[in-house]
């Protein structure tokens, strides 16, 4: 999959703040997963044999691994921001 690189730059996550992205990133998935249902949903074409059931199928597979890639990515940036804004109630280090 495709996903940020981690370098030697990159400063190790507390697992709250793993937590966290994993969490940010999966509602930027299933945003986009509806944006996409949505958008698909609004089609002129008539039924013929290539629009059925199963096209419909693999259109929503691929929509949905599109999604999960996009998120991860972090190529629409939803999910950092979500995670920005969160992450300000989480305790720092120093607060036990």
């Amino acid at each position: 999959m495709i996903g940020p690189v981690a370098g030697a730059g990159t400063p190790a996550l507390s697992s709250e703040r793993a937590e966290l992205r994993k969490a940010a990133e999966g509602f930027e998935a299933i945003m986009l997963r509806k944006l996409l249902a949505s958008a698909r949903a609004s089609h002129f074409a008539e039924e013929t044999p290539l629009t059925g059931g199963g096209m419909q199928q693999f259109q929503t597979m691929r929509d949905e691994h599109f999604a999960d890639i996009a998120a991860q990515s972090g190529a629409f940036g939803f999910a950092r921001s979500i995670e920005a804004q969160l992450a300000q109630h989480l305790p720092s280090k120093g607060d036990s």
